[in-house]
């Protein structure tokens, strides 16, 4: 993200965002990338949308025996208080932490996504 500062454009980090890994699905995360393309936009803000989403619903079903058998490692960001928030609900309903975030993807609402251009915003000393 940029700053303006005294009239200066300024390259900063996104302090309220957070690195994480997951495993997930390879096919999901196939599917995901299509769907990010077809929006303009980008994996970890479909799932970040999902998670807001399934959050919400404050409900999953989730049926641990159907994990699908090909996960594979995934690296983005996401928002550092909705994870947590990501976290206790896994840890409230006695579920891992990846079969939430594959649950997610059924709550995605590609309406409401951020654009790839988000990451690029511009904000104003003291927002």
């Amino acid at each position: 993200m940029w700053k303006l500062v005294n009239g200066k454009l300024l390259q900063t980090i996104d302090s309220s965002r957070i690195k994480y890994k997951t495993r997930i699905s390879k096919a999901l995360l196939d599917d995901l990338k299509i769907m990010a393309d077809k929006n303009n936009t980008y994996v970890g803000y479909l799932l970040e949308n999902g998670f807001e989403n399934i959050l919400k619903e404050n409900a999953i079903t989730f049926d641990k025996k159907n994990r699908p058998k090909d996960r594979v490692e995934f690296r983005t960001t996401c928002d550092k208080e909705l994870l947590e928030r990501l976290k206790k609900f896994a840890k409230d309903h006695q579920l891992n932490l990846n079969d939430v975030i594959e649950a997610s993807v059924a709550y995605i609402n590609t309406n409401d996504v951020k654009q790839e251009s988000w990451r690029y915003r511009v904000e104003y000393e003291g927002e």
